[in-house]
Order: structure tokens, then C-alpha cells, then sequence
């Protein structure tokens, strides 16, 4: 059961980008290429939704939209280190 929540939670975030990218026009007008978006998608899946949602509102970016990113970076570093903790054991 551990491991089925551990797949939902790394998995999460990616399925959310599929479904904004298939059904809204979420990021279209955010990014130039699609280079940034595929790595954004890959490495930081969280990062990439609250940047992407910070840019969409057109407010300018202030303390508290930065503490957010911060907070999705580290979640999304978080995740991906996990792993590497548990491996050096």
C-alpha cells in the first residue's frame, strides 16, 4: 500500500500536465519552445504547474508567489532525492 501512494504521488503532478496540456490552452502562451516544458515535465512537474499558473494570472511576481515556487521546487526535489537517501543506506 506504501508503494501504490508513492506511485500516486510521483505520477500525480504529470498527469495533471497531460490533461491542461489536452484540454485547456493552460500552456500556451507561457513558454517559446517546447524544450523547457518536456524538462519541466520530467524532472520538476510541480515547479513547472505553479510557474506556469503564476504567469497565466499576470500578477506581478512578489514574496509570496516566490515562497510558492520555492515550495513546489523543493516538494518536486524532495521526491526525487528521496529515493537516493534510502539507496546509500
Amino acid at each position: 500500500m506504501p508503494c501504490l501512494l508513492a506511485v500516486l504521488a510521483v505520477a500525480f503532478p504529470r498527469v495533471a500536465i497531460i490533461l491542461l496540456w489536452l484540454f485547456t490552452n493552460f500552456f500556451s502562451h507561457v513558454f517559446n519552445n517546447i524544450l523547457i516544458p518536456i524538462l519541466g515535465f520530467i524532472f520538476l512537474p510541480l515547479t513547472l504547474i505553479v510557474y506556469t499558473y503564476m504567469h497565466n494570472t499576470g500578477q506581478p511576481i512578489g514574496t509570496t508567489q516566490l515562497i510558492f515556487l520555492f515550495i513546489a521546487a523543493i516538494v518536486d526535489l524532495g521526491i526525487v532525492g528521496g529515493g537516493w537517501s534510502r539507496r546509500s543506506r
